[in-house]
């Protein structure tokens, strides 16, 4: 073994003899208080963080390809998407049309600013910035990107007051998206919401995403609410606890659209005629 070692040292005696002196003056370099060695240490520093900043300019070619090939994988998906979303849509319109039904009609928007909040009490509201004047009334629907915030109650010339979800006087005929289970929501207290009225052999688990129904005169069907925490059977019931966290964050909500949605009278004059 030693013979070994003292092979290899004598053979690259010259390397290492240049390694140590190098070594051995980067020492005393660096443990050199002179002024000028000082100054050269200070530029030798700046410099090679100079270097350093510059090569991380330069990009890293293998990275940026790969990144682009996976975006431009991303871009095919959703193009093809998209594309069979439209065909879907278009189907749909020819199938309702061949047995009777007509195209549902598309409710407009328009923006409005939160300017002011009442997130402390059971009836929780927001006043808009938007009223009469730009045509807001009572009972429309207000909504965000995210999904359903509540509806107007109270609109003025230039102002207008909505109740949310975390109403307990607001109620919702909503839906299970994929089961299509009927249930109406409601607010009990708390940061979530209720669907009840469901039946404890109904087809809801968490995860399943509820929607607004059908049934609603004041709510367009298949607004967002909100995804479905918890669900299991109450003893002693025949229904079944069904928890739901909103999609709308109402501490953050800043802005809101209006939905322009009129109700059709006629559904609601025989509708109120029936209850009476």
């Amino acid at each position: 073994m030693l013979n070994r070692l003292y092979d290899f040292v004598f053979q690259f005696k010259e390397y290492i003899a240049v390694a140590v002196c190098a070594a051995a003056s980067i020492l005393l370099l660096a443990l050199n208080d002179n002024p000028q060695i000082s100054s050269l240490r200070t530029a030798a520093v700046a410099s090679v963080g100079f270097l350093q900043d510059l090569f991380d300019v330069v990009p890293n070619i293998v990275n940026i390809n790969a990144e682009n090939r996976a975006l431009r994988e991303l871009n095919v998906s959703l193009a093809d998407e998209v594309n069979r979303l439209r065909e879907a849509r278009l189907e749909n319109i020819r199938l309702r049309g061949m047995i009777g039904l007509g195209d549902r009609p598309r409710p407009s928007h328009f923006p409005a600013n939160v300017v002011g909040k009442n997130l402390q009490l059971l009836r929780n509201t927001i006043t808009l910035d938007v009223g009469q004047q730009q045509g807001v009334r009572p009972n429309m629907p207000v909504v965000t990107g995210s999904g359903l915030v509540g509806k107007i109650t109270a609109a003025s010339g230039r102002y207008s007051i909505a109740q949310i979800l975390l109403n307990k006087d607001l109620r919702v005929s909503a839906k299970v998206q994929r089961s299509r289970v009927d249930g109406i929501i409601r607010w009990e207290g708390g940061s979530s919401l209720r669907l009840t009225n469901v039946a404890k052999k109904l087809d809801v688990l968490p995860g399943d995403v509820i929607v607004t129904s059908d049934y609603s005169s004041i709510y367009p069907a298949g607004v967002r609410i909100g995804i479905v925490t918890d669900a299991h059977p109450v003893e002693g019931s025949l229904f079944q606890y069904v928890e739901v966290a909103p999609d709308v964050d109402f501490t953050r909500l800043e802005e809101v659209f209006v939905m322009v949605s009129t109700p059709d009278s006629s559904r609601i004059a025989l509708e109120g005629r029936i209850s009476e």
